[in-house]
């Protein structure tokens, strides 16, 4: 950063002359010009000595305010860190220009929640994060999430939603920890039993993530449902996740990390299993699928019945910005691998 010039100094002196000049300087007249009274030099010689004195003041005060070359007890002078005191405030949209560069524009950064909307993969209901406008109306929010669809690059990774493309949200409301959704009545049309199972699923999974909700009943066109689709599933009660645990949901569900997500070290990991004495493996991998961290996980329960993990493993990625997150149940017959489920992850 360049130092600001110091032209106080210069300035005074500047005045001072044109002072000087204008008291006992060359502004006589023509005819005077040859000659000098005593009077009037006297007079000069006065004037300038008290002047001189006014210079010496000024001078002493100005060094007193940091325009000397000694660094007084302020401190030097610096520019301010971004989000200091004298920075721009967060929500300044006004445009800034530096010399040699192009305006830009700040502007403020929004609010949001995070959130999981469940999508399929494999068959099974598989979680991917949503960062929706902070809003307390979190059900609805993630609904209309789940409505939009993966994305291309979720798509690419083999995720899809059983949910046909015209399906309407119409309103969701909570009471005694059920939760009611309507949609509209594209929501049943179309697919065979898998899809109507899946599709279902993913609204119950998506909706009970929130600790008010324990289940949820479906209305089509504000109607009430208890039989759903062409394969008569029966709707007639609020479903909830135990519904659906035994067929359309992965042995190792991994709530969090999800897709493509960034994360760093320490790697916090959560979720439910229902495997072989509650006992699973984890692996973080680098972008070379070389083990940088393993690490065996018991759930709070399992070998038929479905709990729930909370790990949190050290990992060092070194140079790596991308690596995967693995985990897996070894087979108890063979030692093989089994129940494999892999989550992409950014570092």
């Amino acid at each position: 950063m360049k130092r600001a010039r110091n032209t106080g100094f210069r300035d005074f002196v500047s005045a001072e002359e044109r002072l000087l000049r204008g008291l006992g300087g060359p502004t006589r007249s023509r005819e005077h010009a040859g000659r000098r009274s005593p009077r009037t030099s006297l007079r000069s010689v006065l004037l300038a000595g008290i002047a001189l004195a006014g210079l010496a003041v000024v001078l002493f005060l100005l060094s007193g305010c940091g325009y000397g070359n000694e660094v007084k007890d302020g401190g030097p002078v610096t520019t301010p860190a971004t989000g200091g005191p004298g920075s721009q405030p967060e929500n300044d949209t006004s445009s800034t220009t530096e010399p040699g560069q192009a305006t830009t524009t700040t502007t403020p950064s929004a609010e949001t929640t995070r959130l999981s909307v469940y999508f399929t993969r494999d068959e099974v209901v598989a979680p991917v994060h949503r960062d929706v406008p902070a809003t307390k109306a979190v059900a609805a929010a993630a609904i209309k999430a789940l409505l939009e669809g993966p994305t291309a690059a979720e798509q690419k990774a083999g995720f899809y939603t059983a949910i046909p493309e015209r399906t309407l949200f119409l309103g969701v409301s909570v009471t005694d920890g059920v939760a009611t959704v309507d949609l509209s009545r594209e929501y049943e049309s179309g697919g065979g039993s898998l899809s109507m199972g899946l599709r279902l699923a993913q609204v119950v999974y998506t909706l009970t993530q929130f600790p008010t909700i324990d289940a949820v009943q479906f209305r089509l066109d504000g109607k009430p449902v208890e039989v759903f689709g062409g394969e008569g599933l029966s709707l007639d009660h609020p479903v909830d996740r135990g519904d659906y645990e035994d067929y359309l949901t992965p042995a190792i569900l991994v709530e969090s990390p999800t897709f493509d997500e960034q994360v760093e070290s320490p790697l916090r990991i959560t979720g439910t299993a229902n495997v072989f004495e509650a006992t699973f493996q984890i692996n973080i991998v680098d972008g070379d699928g070389r083990i940088i961290a393993d690490q065996t996980v018991t759930a709070t329960s399992g070998s038929g019945e479905r709990g729930t993990f909370d790990v949190t493993v050290p990992f060092d990625a070194g140079q790596w910005s991308r690596g995967a997150l693995i985990v897996f149940e070894y087979s108890a017959k063979d030692g093989s691998r089994q129940n494999i489920v892999e989550i992409p992850l950014r570092f």
